[in-house]
């Protein structure tokens, strides 16, 4: 069984026992959330669109942040150099159960 469910703003295939790494949702390490919003379930061939009465719940592990990506601009003789680095909150979560 596996739920394609919309988790801040991005599509996730999630399935029990889970762990993936979603942007940083509000909550403290091992609180449960709750993810209402469904777009298809799969359980052993019958395919189900749209949300119904499913839930998708997962247990939040850890915060911490993405690998650094560096922005470098540069325009060529004119002396012009640009360096600026970025990392991305994340939260590990861990899919509990769909329900």
């Amino acid at each position: 069984m596996f739920a394609i469910v919309n988790i801040a703003g991005q599509q996730f295939k999630v399935k029990q026992n889970d762990e993936l790494f979603v942007h940083r949702l509000k909550g403290n390490t091992g609180d449960k959330v709750e993810f209402s919003e469904i777009l298809m379930v799969s359980n052993e061939g019958l395919v189900t669109v749209g949300t119904g009465a499913k839930k998708v719940q997962a247990e939040i592990i850890d915060h911490l942040k993405g690998d650094k990506v560096i922005i470098f601009k540069k325009n060529r003789r004119k002396g012009y150099q640009k360096k600026n680095g970025h990392r991305q909150c994340l939260t590990k979560i861990k899919i509990n159960e769909i329900a």
